[in-house]
């Protein structure tokens, strides 16, 4: 009795084993949202002589925009009613609203530099130059539960392709290839100023993708 029960405590050892090297296997593939870090949201740091900093959002929900003033130095966040009968109303003031990698602007335009540093950009003499790109209607992924029955639920929405183009995500292949730019994009502002933007990360400590970091200047002015 006793080899038995002692067999079979090793039995039940060798399967918790094998369960987790399988959830280490397919963690991440999903993005799961439920791990976090300990660390604040918002604009993190400010350099209000330079006018720049670094702004941390969690945008691992795909019910939820999350929406960066750079006028005011604030965040805020809207749940994505899919239900809705209407457009859903954005909150008063905005810049830029992002919803996990997408991102749309408040009436702006944007740019992709060729550069990845702002200080290049500041020395250069002159704004870069090109066509600033407005938004387009597109839509977005609020929805990944069906994905095995062949079909995601999307939301339409205003896109900015230019933008969008900070990180690309490949899922031709599992898990996806996350590439980021590493490019400074120039978004032009409904009121004529200009913010430089450039997304440093877009994943936390614990490797969870979604939560983002993002490198701005506002206003960007030449030096």
């Amino acid at each position: 009795m006793r080899m038995k029960k002692y067999f079979s405590i090793i039995m039940l050892g060798m399967a918790l084993v094998s369960f987790s090297a399988c959830n280490g296997i397919l963690e991440g593939i999903y993005d799961d949202p439920q791990q976090e870090e300990a660390k604040e949201y918002g604009f993190i740091t400010v350099d209000r002589e330079n006018h720049s900093g670094t702004v941390y959002i969690n945008a691992t929900d795909y019910m939820r925009w999350t929406y960066i003033d750079f006028h005011s130095l604030t965040i805020d966040s809207l749940q994505i009613d899919t239900l809705a009968s209407h457009a859903q109303q954005d909150p008063a003031d905005w810049d830029i609203a992002i919803h996990r990698y997408d991102v749309r602007t408040n009436g702006g335009a944007v740019l992709e530099t060729g550069s990845t540093g702002f200080t290049a950009l500041q020395n250069a003499g002159k704004m870069p130059e090109g066509t600033y790109v407005t938004d387009e209607w597109s839509k977005v992924t609020v929805d990944m539960s069906h994905m095995m029955d062949g079909y995601l639920v999307y939301s339409e929405c205003y896109l900015n392709p230019e933008l969008c183009k900070w990180l690309n995500v490949d899922t031709s292949s599992m898990p996806p290839t996350y590439t980021p730019s590493n490019k400074v994009y120039m978004v032009r502002l409904k009121d004529g100023t200009y913010a430089a933007v450039r997304l440093s990360n877009y994943m936390n400590a614990l490797g969870v993708k979604g939560y983002m970091t993002i490198d701005y200047i506002y206003p960007f002015e030449l030096k």
